[in-house]
């Protein structure tokens, strides 16, 4: 049932070197994300001594600020290359990561916090335009596999933070500090190395630097796809909030129901999203995340209802649901996220996806444990039902979108796309 809808087999496809080194320069980076964020917290409060909301305050006023670089810098990616953007905001992150161990006040803390945001969000759209020009002529394998990489890193650079947070000394925290710095360097190098520098394509007369916001089937998918991306603080934040507080199970469910979501996307990202390469196909996954998560939802909530010995296993089988639901949902969001844009307009295109996928993660706090886990058994099931209806829309969303980009109407056989023309620029 699974995979209904994605029954023809995608061949395997030999992977390039621009996708290899993007695949290895992406890894680098998520292992140094690993290892930052699983401590963060902790260096900030314990170390650096800020009290928690001051934190959190700093965190949501970078966050907001943040979501300004997005369509700017994805502008400048389509305009210069997206590799020299990709490696400027690369250095910028290396630079305010290692400041990070020099502030000693909440003041200190917000601008370097709003200077690292800042430059995250620029990369991602960089980053997006240069996934998009490195896709070759399967697309989706490609992202699919890219995919499953970043997710093996932050489980690798979360393993390593642990071994850390266990020695709990200052030395210990700012070495994940520096060694995360480390990596965006490490990254760049690899980047470098190993990426062609693109040239910008040609754009059309009638292109504009804001031209995003007029694509009003882009918007619509965006909305989705940020209002979807609540799910990803499901399992990270609300589930082991409710897993502490409204049941019995053992402490130790909530780290492994957190390793299992991670085991769970990395063995099926590349094998299920391969299957999604056009739009059309995105929507139909889009909507079967929507159904796996509203079964997932419920199973979550009962695991308040059923003994202490039964929690543990329903909370397992939970989150096997919802991983899969969301491999699904990121590979329609790459399918939708890429395929609709414009490949002169990639960056763009790309970096307003951020601002909206970003928005949606900053008030995902709020949301739900501010509404869902204030109602209780009831709100899990409100959440899954706010999912279902998202997915819904995905397929219609998917169809307009079709029928409103320029060329030939879109077919279920994706087009060979010439990601390399014009040809690189010799080094």
């Amino acid at each position: 049932m699974i995979t209904r809808g994605f029954e023809r087999r995608v061949p395997d496809e030999p992977t390039s070197g621009p996708q290899r080194a993007l695949i290895a320069a992406s890894f680098v980076n998520r292992v140094g994300n690993g290892l930052f964020n699983t401590a963060a917290i902790l260096y900030f409060t314990l170390v650096v001594q800020l009290p928690a909301t001051q934190v959190g305050a700093g965190l949501t006023i970078a966050g907001l600020c943040g979501l300004a670089a997005g369509i700017p810098a994805g502008n400048l990616a389509d305009r210069y290359g997206p590799r020299t953007i990709w490696l400027t905001t690369l250095v910028l992150q290396a630079v305010a990561m290692a400041s990070f161990v020099l502030i000693d006040s909440w003041l200190a803390f917000t601008l370097v916090a709003t200077l690292d945001r800042l430059a995250a969000t620029a990369s991602g759209a960089a980053g997006g335009a240069l996934i998009a020009r490195a896709g070759g002529e399967r697309p989706a394998a490609f992202r699919a596999r890219l995919r499953t990489f970043v997710n093996l890193g932050v489980v690798v650079g979360t393993l390593g933070a642990a071994v850390a947070i266990q020695i709990d000394t200052r030395a210990a925290y700012t070495a994940l500090i520096l060694a995360n710095a480390a990596s965006f360097a490490g990254t760049a190098l690899v980047a470098l190395l190993g990426l062609p520098n693109y040239r910008p394509l040609p754009r059309p007369a009638g292109h504009r630097q804001w031209s995003v916001l007029a694509d009003r089937p882009y918007v619509s998918f965006v909305a989705l796809y940020s209002a979807m991306g609540l799910q990803y603080q499901v399992v990270s934040l609300l589930l082991p909030i409710w897993l502490s507080s409204h049941t019995d199970a053992p402490r130790w469910t909530v780290a492994a129901v957190y390793a299992i979501n991670s085991g769970v996307c990395v063995a099926l990202q590349s094998r299920l999203g391969a299957r999604v390469e056009t739009p059309r196909q995105g929507g139909r996954a889009f909507r079967l995340a929507g159904i796996l998560f509203l079964v997932s939802c419920p199973l979550m909530a009962l695991t308040a209802a059923v003994p202490v010995w039964v929690a543990p296993a329903l909370a397992v089988l939970a989150v096997c649901v919802h991983s899969v639901g969301e491999v699904w949902e990121s590979s329609a969001g790459f399918a939708l996220g890429f395929g609709l844009a414009p490949d002169h307009a990639q960056g763009q295109y790309q970096g307003f996806l951020g601002i909206g996928f970003n928005a949606g993660q900053a008030l995902a706090p709020v949301i739900l444990t501010g509404a869902v886990l204030a109602l209780g058994s009831a709100g899990w099931l409100l959440l899954g039902a706010f999912f279902a209806c998202l997915g819904a829309a995905g397929p219609p969303v998917a169809a307009w979108a079709a029928r409103t980009r320029p060329g030939p109407p879109n077919t279920e056989t994706p087009v060979p796309r010439r990601q390399d023309t014009p040809a690189p620029v010799a080094e």
